[in-house]
């Protein structure tokens, strides 16, 4: 019997090759860089012959879009929780030490920080990037609303933009460090990283014209 497929209309065998092929071209980009990282390269790592490969992916741009894609799935899937979350300071304390320990990873970071270049390179990488971080920026601003909604504080939507443009500024800047210093101490940037998040999301809104 043929399996269903799922919501996104593959089958789970697809599915699973597309994961496959994602996972290889993951550690491809990471070790040699968008330009470095071949076809031929991703189809060794993968397993696979370059026809499964331009079967899902037309080329190294559609599996950038891909990954980015999967990345912000996870983005997403996170807000959403954490809209739903009975208990809004606590799971915002512990998304906070998840996503430092996430972004200080050697190899994420790595790869994260070749597609941004990428992205200063190419027209088509940069709009890719360019349309997830708004869809991710728009799910932080809700959830940003909706807290400060539960907790009585102003809602205003300049504040509110300029808080989640304050948030991805401190996550992007993680992916640095993790290049820079390795050795960083993530328990005691969790600590700080807590303390600027909470101090902010409940803090009144700023004096006009004073962000």
């Amino acid at each position: 019997m043929t399996a269903a497929p799922n919501a996104t209309g593959e089958s789970p065998r697809s599915e699973a090759r597309r994961a496959q092929i994602l996972a290889a071209a993951r550690d491809c980009f990471r070790r040699n860089g968008f330009h470095g990282a071949s076809i031929a390269q991703i189809c060794r790592e993968a397993g696979m012959s370059a026809g499964h490969i331009y079967h899902y992916f037309e080329n190294k741009e559609a599996i950038i879009a891909a990954i980015v894609e999967q990345d912000l799935d996870r983005l997403l899937t996170m807000t959403a929780e954490l809209r739903a979350a009975p208990d809004i300071l606590s799971a915002i304390a512990a998304c906070t030490a998840d996503g430092v320990r996430d972004n200080l990873e050697a190899e994420e970071a790595a790869l994260k920080v070749e597609i941004v270049a990428e992205a200063a390179r190419n027209p088509r990488v940069a709009e890719i990037v360019r349309a997830a971080d708004l869809r991710c920026r728009a799910s932080v601003i809700e959830t940003l609303r909706e807290h400060r909604r539960i907790l009585g504080l102003d809602e205003d939507e300049t504040w509110l933009d300029a808080m989640a443009e304050l948030f991805a500024t401190m996550y992007d800047g993680l992916l640095i460090r993790a290049v820079r210093n390795p050795d960083i101490d993530k328990d005691k940037l969790i600590s700080l990283f807590r303390n600027v998040i909470l101090g902010v999301i409940t803090s009144p809104k700023a004096a006009s014209g004073s962000y």
